[in-house]
């Protein structure tokens, strides 16, 4: 900041180091815990129209055409020809028979019973075939380059950064969870806490236009260390000096504004998680997704205490870019995933909140309905899900595509171009978390261009 002198304390701490250790988090619970604690008394209680959306992130591009398969003599013909030696064995999948027909019947992966059950008991719906989309594109217009595209297609990091924002041909464009948190952040009244949660780090998901990301982790709110001891005592006293006097440079009174805003929210959050934040449901072990989503029930089960209204939580798990490995991968994934889904759901059940819950399962692209020898490459169109008690599940949305290869859902190589897009999907979940039906428009600009603005898939 320009400042030459050394401020330090008895113990030799500078000021310069402070500020950079300072920068990285939050103070810890245990030191500053009754800093945030009477706030709770001052949190509102809510009218009791809750709702949240959980956005399930599948890293990588799931290769989800294993996941949700035909099992009709025609549809599995064709499924197996092109998978080859990826090809699920039809008498190893769970079948599942939704409502309306489009005349082939379907299973799930053997690896996942409670996706499985989920589905049949309607708690479960499957979108099929969605993905990134700025207009419907049939196989003669992508061929022929008539229509707009989405940029840099099957790319890693151009398409997850387009799969999570509101428009897929716009650099500026919000995440459309952050654009969602927007439009309905004013209903969660004076709580300093976001309406955006992240429990899986940054992502362009949640950013919005006036709405920011609190990180958490899987066991609370981000915590420093290293206020025990004798060193730890003088740390803590220069940064209280830090927090507490008047500053004049304009960066150190935001410096001091900043930490005090997230000492109180960890004191907020804290208190809440020990108040009401209990959970009983037992989640699986070794499960880094369960582990996320344990802590999403928490804060759901502690938005009384929060005075929360309307929430977007989002979670990831990576490994699915299954170039290679995919037979062996792929169950340990699929399980993990169903595992940990069901285990949300209970818990979710347990706390009085399946119905006010929706969780979206999404990934930035698709893979290849051709095997590589070893696994799938780069793909396009996927399957994504919806769960909860506010589903109408039990039903597959959208239309599956040609598990012809070169049929007429093929781009090429097996990439399969979407039918639904990821805007109608988003659209779906933001009319029921609360957005007028007449200004998803707004939220989402590329929304006017395909036939039928939602999918029907919210009871």
């Amino acid at each position: 900041m320009g400042r030459k002198h050394r401020d330090s304390t008895d113990a030799g701490v500078s000021r310069r180091e402070l500020l950079r250790w300072a920068a990285g988090g939050v103070a810890s619970a245990s030191a500053f815990h009754a800093l945030g604690s009477h706030n709770l008394l001052h949190a509102a209680s809510g009218s009791g129209d809750y709702r949240a959306l959980v956005v399930v992130y599948l890293a990588g591009g799931n290769d989800s055409f294993n996941l949700v398969v035909p099992t009709s003599a025609g549809a599995y013909a064709d499924y197996a020809d092109s998978r080859q030696n990826l090809a699920v064995p039809v008498n190893d999948l769970l079948s599942i028979q939704p409502t309306t027909s489009d005349g082939r019947t379907w299973g799930v992966h053997p690896s996942a019973p409670e996706l499985q059950a989920l589905f049949e008991s309607g708690q479960m719906a499957v979108v099929a075939n969605a993905g990134t989309l700025v207009a419907p594109v049939s196989k003669s217009e992508y061929e022929a380059g008539s229509k707009p595209l989405p940029p840099r297609l099957f790319s890693h990091n151009d398409q997850q950064s387009q799969s999570m924002r509101t428009s897929p041909d716009r650099n500026d464009a919000l995440g459309w969870g952050g654009a969602l948190a927007d439009r309905l952040a004013g209903l969660n009244g004076s709580t300093p806490l976001s309406p955006s949660i992240t429990i899986a780090g940054s992502n362009p998901l949640l950013v919005g236009q006036t709405t920011q990301a609190y990180h958490m982790g899987t066991n609370g709110s981000v915590a420093l260390s290293g206020f025990s001891g004798t060193r730890g005592a003088a740390l803590q006293a220069t940064f209280d000096v830090l927090r507490n006097q008047s500053h004049t440079h304009v960066l150190e009174r935001r410096f001091a504004q900043t930490r005090n805003e997230a000492i109180e929210l960890d004191g907020l959050v804290s208190a809440a998680l020990d108040a009401e934040g209990t959970v009983t449901t037992p989640f699986p072990d070794s499960n880094r997704l369960g582990d996320q989503l344990r802590m999403v029930a928490r804060m759901v089960a502690a938005r009384g205490a929060l005075g929360m209204e309307r929430q977007v939580f989002f979670v990831r798990i990576g490994g699915f870019d299954t170039h290679a490995g995919q037979l062996e991968d792929q169950p340990v994934l699929f399980a993990q995933l169903s595992q940990a889904l069901a285990a949300f759901q209970t818990a979710l059940a347990e706390i009085g909140a399946s119905t006010c819950v929706t969780t979206a399962v999404v990934s930035e692209f698709g893979r290849t309905l051709s095997s590589n020898g070893q696994g799938t490459d780069h793909g396009w169109g996927g399957h994504y899900l919806a769960l909860g008690g506010a589903v109408a599940g039990r039903e597959i949305y959208g239309t599956m595509p040609s598990f012809a290869l070169d049929g007429p859902d093929d781009a090429g190589a097996g990439r399969m171009i979407p039918t639904t897009s990821l805007d109608q999907f988003a659209a779906t979940l933001g009319e029921w978390f609360g957005v007028p039906t007449a200004d998803l428009g707004t939220v989402f600009p590329n929304l006017g261009g395909f036939a039928a603005p939602t999918l029907g898939f919210m009871a």
